[in-house]
């Protein structure tokens, strides 16, 4: 059985094949850049020439593409893009119109491909990721399943914080089933505000399997959750530090505690750490992140957790982990003692695995043989799995 997992960051995009014949360390991994630092790249080649661009194709992740689309605009050059692929930017497409795209139709694109450069927007490219595959002896052709995370703040309504509407969604999920892989859910079952989340799903066209789509914060917190020193606490607090966003959760066998977010770029280490505490001691209240421009906190219990003397304070993953070593001024007794996530061997992957654990639960058909391997079942080297 074969699963393919793309975690899709900021950052980069972390690609992991699983093949329930070998042991997960023997499992083909690839960690490339991300779909928007791509556009971003090829943005910027464009602009040298002052070239009009169209963009075409679907919703998909801002931040670095978004930054390059506004220098287009700032700079004059026409940048024509269709209704999906505009929501990249803001799902109120009259928002984008202001900024000075030319929202196009198919009648348009036809005539704009000649004179413009043509970029398809889309997080989830199935059929590159299977061609670097195929380039290296791999097949992708009998994939029991393919599981996707993208970050998705929901489609607010108008007037409707995008901050407070995607925390008002974690915790309706949360309250719905009170489990990390409440975030993942088969593509014919997305809710209908998540938008990037269904259109990863459009974008895959006919997959000859089924599609598991998740949210990346979830997603690494489950698969730095593996790590054996993570499972042996039956309650713990573990963070994802990504490129754009923070989460917090605190995590028990009763499932989640509590949950923070905030944006990376707006923390330091003594305010990461005095959240944490927040969140440990059942303090922590959603302003407290909200009016500090974060989303917000959400908590389930006023139960102390108390951490424990030996061992670690906190669990983290995630690319901007080395947050936790910077600022040696704060006083030794005020730290948290954190320990760096590695499940399975490599952090930098941690959110596949918990991909695969939420396919496992998505998926019943392949839970078996999925927990099996998490759980550190037999498998082979790479030229034994047949």
């Amino acid at each position: 059985m074969q699963i393919l997992t793309v975690d899709i960051g900021a950052g980069t995009q972390d690609i992991f094949l699983y093949n329930s014949n070998l042991d997960i360390e023997n499992g083909f991994k690839l960690v490339l850049p991300s779909p928007t630092l791509m556009v971003n790249r090829r943005l910027k080649q464009s602009l040298r020439t002052r070239t009009p661009i169209l963009l075409t194709g679907y919703t998909m992740g801002g931040g670095p593409s978004s930054w390059a689309i506004e220098e287009y605009i700032r700079t004059k050059v026409p940048v024509y893009m269709t209704p999906n692929a505009a929501k990249t930017l803001n799902d109120e497409l009259e928002k984008v119109e202001a900024l000075g795209v030319k929202i196009v139709g198919d009648d348009e694109v036809k005539r704009l491909k000649k004179n413009a450069d043509w970029l398809e927007l889309r997080d989830f490219d199935f059929k590159l990721i299977s061609k670097t595959f195929n380039d290296y002896g791999v097949s992708l052709d009998n994939l029991s399943a393919v599981a996707v995370a993208v970050f998705d703040h929901g489609d607010a309504p108008a007037g409707v914080s995008d901050r407070q509407f995607r925390f008002d969604y974690l915790d309706a999920r949360i309250q719905a089933k009170n489990s990390l892989s409440a975030f993942a859910y088969l593509s014919d079952a997305i809710p209908a505000a998540m938008t990037r989340l269904q259109a990863v799903a459009d974008s895959t066209g006919d997959l000859p399997c089924p599609l598991v789509v998740m949210d990346t914060a979830p997603a690494a917190i489950l698969g730095a959750s593996l790590d054996p020193q993570v499972v042996s606490r039956k309650r713990k607090i573990v963070v994802n530090l990504g490129n754009f966003h923070t989460l917090a959760f605190r995590l028990s066998e009763r499932g989640i505690e509590g949950v923070f977010e905030h944006h990376t770029g707006e923390i330091d280490l003594p305010k990461l750490e005095a959240l944490i505490r927040k969140l440990a001691d059942g303090s922590l209240k959603h302003e407290d992140v909200f009016n500090d421009m974060g989303h917000g906190a959400l908590m389930y219990t006023d139960e102390v957790f108390k951490f424990e003397k030996d061992g670690f304070d906190t669990a983290v993953t995630g690319p901007r982990r080395s947050l936790f070593n910077r600022q040696p001024e704060i006083e030794t007794h005020k730290k948290l003692r954190p320990y760096f996530t590695a499940p399975f061997g490599d952090m930098m992957i941690a959110g596949c695995f918990g991909l695969l654990a939420a396919t496992a639960d998505a998926l019943p058909e392949l839970g078996e043989t999925i927990h099996e391997t998490l759980q550190g079942g037999h498998g082979n080297a790479p030229w034994d799995a047949g």
